[in-house]
């Protein structure tokens, strides 16, 4: 991660200052607060604001006032209810802002969750810096020959060090051309706007990122998956334990029913009765296609005879 002394010490100062307040706070969220978590090489995640706690989703539920109107395990029942049954409004009264310094190419991936307020830093009015995400050797790896989204067997040897030492010296001579043609000192220098259309995808760019619960909940399910891309998992894994320090009631909620658990469609649920019951269930006489009979064996294993 690359923070500059004015940005640390700018990190200290945000620390320092102290209000009182009438607001739901979490204690949790509060130790996170400014603070910069490293991801990858150049990249980091900070909460810059957040608004709400674990007793704002249940004051949202039950439409009361304060906290202490029940007992602190009725909350936490009453919001792995909510989860449980998909009401998914009251989570939506917690909200959280991101700063986020990120590879564009994951940025570019990130931003099709269309559920967030998004401001990102303008390469049209600044200048970006020379910063590349550049994978280490044991994240370089072939195309999947059975995902074609995903990733095979890593590289090694040569190979790897050949590919590595391209992405280097392509994001290099790119972003001397970048330079070169704003040619600063040069009135006739290319318009920034212009100039950035020559940066690789690698290169590092920085947003805020303010999204509600519910939807940040989304969010980590699909891109803390094991299956998820490596470079957007990687602050997927940091969100979520920021997460958890910040509303533990929800997170533990979120992590039971959404991570840890399982969907089953009618067919499924049928032959599980089926399986019950004492009956062979195979996939000849499961009524299902492969696809969804394989998502079954995931689940339930011992099915496979």
């Amino acid at each position: 991660m690359t923070l500059s002394e004015d940005q640390k010490q700018e990190i200290v100062n945000a620390r320092s200052r102290t209000e009182k307040t009438l607001r739901a706070s979490s204690a949790g969220m509060e130790e996170h607060l400014y603070n910069a978590h490293e991801v990858l090489d150049h990249g980091f995640v900070r909460v810059i604001d957040y608004m709400g706690n674990d007793s704002s989703i249940v004051q949202a539920a039950r439409v009361s006032y304060g906290e202490g109107t029940k007992e602190s395990r009725d909350d936490e029942g009453l919001i792995r209810y909510l989860m449980r049954h998909w009401h998914s409004t009251p989570f939506e009264m917690c909200e959280v802002k991101f700063h986020i310094k990120l590879p564009v190419f994951v940025a570019r991936q990130w931003i099709r969750h269309r559920t967030a307020n998004v401001n990102e830093y303008s390469a049209r009015y600044s200048i970006l810096d020379r910063e590349f995400y550049i994978p280490e050797p044991k994240h370089l790896a072939s195309q999947s020959k059975i995902n074609n989204q995903g990733r095979g067997e890593v590289l090694s040897g040569n190979e790897a060090e050949k590919v590595l030492q391209i992405l280097k010296d392509d994001s290099s001579r790119n972003y001397d051309n970048y330079e070169n043609m704003l040619n600063q000192e040069n009135k006739k220098g290319l318009a920034r706007e212009l100039a950035r259309m020559n940066l690789p995808m690698n290169i590092y760019t920085q947003w805020y990122w303010k999204i509600d619960l519910h939807n940040l909940f989304h969010f980590l399910r699909l891109r803390a998956d094991s299956h998820a891309q490596y470079e957007i998992r990687v602050y997927s894994d940091i969100m979520c334990k920021i997460v958890k320090d910040w509303v533990p009631m929800a997170y533990r909620a979120f992590d039971d029913y959404r991570v840890g658990g399982a969907f089953l469609s009618e067919k499924a649920i049928l032959n599980m009765k089926r399986a019950i019951k004492g009956e062979e269930v195979n996939f000849e006489t499961s009524n299902m296609t492969k696809g969804e009979w394989s998502e079954l064996l995931k689940v339930f294993p011992d099915l496979k005879r």
